[in-house]
């Protein structure tokens, strides 16, 4: 059974893994909102059916769906891959899904925070998002993973850990106002604290240019392991990401983890300016209440933005010059590890990417 806990995991000793720590399996979400993804969302299922084959090669993978997608995607992924249905108002688990903790017996709970669609009525990128809001406690009753409920709102892909009570987060996102508007930034780390089981949050300013949920760390900073964080970067001084990409290695430099280690700091060269084409503008359907994909406009392209499973990771790819020596800069950083990449523009055409959709599990 999945009971609800109502203590704090940090009472209870539970902890937020790192994701390059071992998984049960992976959890994806079907897309299929024909206003947020092109040409009925056909391209984007190829893209998604892709990636989780990729990753399905390294561990379990489950996608859920909605029901009248069921049997589309039961048919287009692999046999090997498990489809539930699941409903669902948008395909971006990593934000709705539930965070997998464990304790130092083994034993594996979730934590199930608000989640308002990166901004509610205020910025939102649609609505509704009640569906979406019930995800992470359904994931973790199919696993039968107990819950706790936090206070806050938050989403998945606006944290990372190191495993050893070090926190990675941006400012731009976490302290908007149409977040948690009520709480001041002490407040929201005191929450972070208790159902993350920390000690240290290290809060860098902005994320990539132009992303839409408000800055999530997961597109600019994460940790390959800890002592160890990898940054999106450019060496244009003209791009507006370059002055948040400095700000950002100069925070991530001077700061320490929860164990008192200065941080190697890696710098990853983003790909170039990846504009949405008239043709890709037009795929969509125009909505009121969800945010239109105009022609021209820039999208929140990283590497970092990757996703970790057992003994690989999988790192999306833009047909860009520079997606080879991110790949073999990766393979040199991770070297017990197989680097796959993954063409993912059409997930990027979304607002979002690899890691972005993809949600771990931790293993027991």
């Amino acid at each position: 059974m999945a009971r609800t806990i109502e203590s704090t995991p940090k009472a209870d000793g539970f902890r937020m893994p790192g994701e390059f720590e071992p998984h049960a399996g992976a959890w994806i979400l079907w897309p299929q909102r024909t206003d947020n993804w092109r040409l009925g969302a056909k391209p984007a299922q190829k893209a998604f059916t892709d990636v989780a084959t990729a990753i399905a090669t390294f561990e379990p993978v489950t996608v859920g769906v909605n029901q009248s997608q069921y049997s589309n995607a039961r048919s287009m992924l692999p046999d090997y891959i498990r489809v539930v249905e699941l409903s669902n108002n948008d395909s971006w688990i990593r934000d709705c899904g539930p965070t997998f903790l464990k304790n130092d017996l083994g034993e594996v709970r979730g934590v199930d925070w608000d989640f308002n669609a990166w901004g509610g009525l205020i910025g939102g990128l649609y609505f509704p998002w009640d569906l979406d809001d019930q995800v992470a406690r359904k994931v973790l009753e199919m696993e039968r993973v107990d819950r706790y409920k936090a206070p806050i709102v938050l989403e998945g892909g606006s944290i990372h850990v190191d495993g050893e009570g070090t926190l990675l987060t941006t400012e731009e996102c976490l302290l908007n106002e149409n977040r948690n508007p009520d709480l001041s930034k002490e407040e929201i780390e005191a929450v972070l604290k208790d159902y993350l089981n920390l000690s240290k949050i290290i809060w860098l300013g902005k994320g990539i240019y132009n992303d839409e949920t408000n800055g999530h760390v997961d597109n600019i900073a994460c940790f390959l392991r800890p002592g160890e964080v990898l940054l999106s970067w450019t060496d244009d001084t003209h791009d507006p990401q370059y002055e948040i990409s400095k700000d950002a290695y100069d925070r991530l430099t001077k700061a320490e983890d929860a164990r008192g280690r200065k941080l190697v700091v890696h710098k990853i060269h983003q790909p170039n300016p990846i504009l949405i084409t008239k043709e890709e503008s037009e795929g969509v359907d125009a909505i009121e209440g969800t945010l239109p994909r105009k022609e021209g406009d820039r999208m929140a392209a990283s590497y970092v933005n990757f996703f970790f499973c057992n003994g690989g990771a999988v790192v999306p790819t833009f047909n860009d010059p520079h997606d080879k020596p991110a790949l073999e800069l990766l393979q040199k950083l991770l070297p017990n590890r197989k680097i796959v990449g993954v063409p993912a523009r059409e997930i990027l055409l979304g607002g979002g990417n690899i890691h972005c959709i993809t949600q771990q599990q931790v293993k027991a």
